[in-house]
């Protein structure tokens, strides 16, 4: 156990105050001033210092049945947060230590220590176990390898690449010998980030035309492998230049979580008989006992400079919310992190 430091009086922490109907709104949320919790016996007290938000967190805003539970209308939401811990009522972790923690969207939080995961600030930024090293990372490789059963050689299809899960989907398969990779993205900024900085063999600005006619400009030999991010037109698309045995592995479809009625299915789905293509839909929760392997493969690409990746940091807890609503809108390149 350890001595208790000087703790500020307030902890301020984000509240659901309505379930979001369409694109979700300011008052839909409510900036709340609590009490600093009190870390019970196998707890404790950490200062968080990055705070995650990610586009999944709008299906918790809904009262809907889904893979997670939603969030509490009047509670503190979560999120993925990395910080510091300041008291410690736990065996194995110390005041000092730092940890990885699914108690984000406050200032600190009181938690199980089994519930947290410490981490090495020296063998990397601390913010990247939010995103490159960590859920986001995951996400891409496992999606990639397992679910798509990626193999050298295949051409790749990513959408949204210019985000955090997409950017790194691109680098894997090149890393791992694509024999082709393209991106779309929302903006020509970003188009060129993928093409100059990540390494995509090609790359186009979804919103300068229909995405089967720029796709097809892009992969004349159609596609093997499609990592959806986006949903929508972009399946479509994809269906369309799926090559034999191509595979289809879901991970978002960002184009429709805000929608207010059921969006149409892609019109093509009747390609994949002629193509004996496969879709498939994923958690990165599923696939966590892959963490170790990929922490072994992808940590030293990250050191070593060959796998590059952008963070989008937003300042301070009161702009929580709008960091949350820019990744809705594809503000961010890269990963988008709160720094408190």
């Amino acid at each position: 156990m350890t001595d208790s430091p000087t703790l500020p009086a307030v902890n301020r922490e984000w509240h659901l105050a309505s379930r979001p109907v369409g694109w979700p709104k300011p008052e839909d949320f409510a900036l709340v001033e609590a009490e600093v919790p009190t870390p019970g016996e196998g707890q404790v007290l950490v200062r968080n210092l990055y705070v995650s938000v990610d586009p999944y967190m709008r299906g918790r805003m809904s009262a809907a049945k889904s893979y997670v539970a939603p969030f509490e209308l009047g509670k503190v939401m979560q999120g993925g947060a990395v910080g510091e811990v300041v008291v410690s009522n736990a065996d194995g972790i110390e005041a000092g230590d730092h940890v990885l923690h699914f108690f984000g969207w406050r200032e600190y939080a009181a938690l199980d220590a089994k519930n947290a995961v410490k981490v090495d600030p020296e063998a990397a930024p601390l913010s990247t176990y939010l995103g490159v090293l960590g859920m986001t990372g995951l996400t891409a490789y496992a999606g990639l390898l397992r679910t798509a059963a990626f193999k050298e050689g295949d051409s790749v299809f990513v959408s949204g690449a210019a985000g955090a899960v997409g950017s790194q989907v691109g680098q894997i398969a090149r890393l791992k010998g694509a024999s082709r990779v393209i991106g779309s993205a929302g903006s020509d900024e970003k188009v060129k980030l993928l093409v100059e900085e990540y390494g995509f063999d090609a790359a186009f600005n979804y919103k300068s035309g229909p995405v089967s006619e720029q796709l097809r400009e892009a992969a004349p030999d159609g596609i093997d492998v499609y990592f959806d991010n986006v949903g929508g037109d972009h399946l479509e698309a994809a269906i369309g230049s799926l090559n034999r045995d191509g595979r289809i592995a879901i991970c978002g479809m960002i184009s429709v979580y805000n929608n207010t009625e059921p969006a149409p299915g892609p019109k093509n789905l009747a390609r994949l008989i002629q193509t004996r293509g496969r879709i498939e839909g994923f958690l990165v929760g599923d696939h966590y006992d892959l963490q170790p392997q990929f922490v072994q493969e992808v940590g030293p690409w990250v050191r070593d400079g060959r796998l590059k990746y952008r963070e989008t940091v937003v300042e301070g807890i009161e702009n929580n919310l709008e960091a949350f609503l820019g990744v809705l809108r594809g503000d961010n390149i890269g990963k988008m992190v709160v720094k408190l």
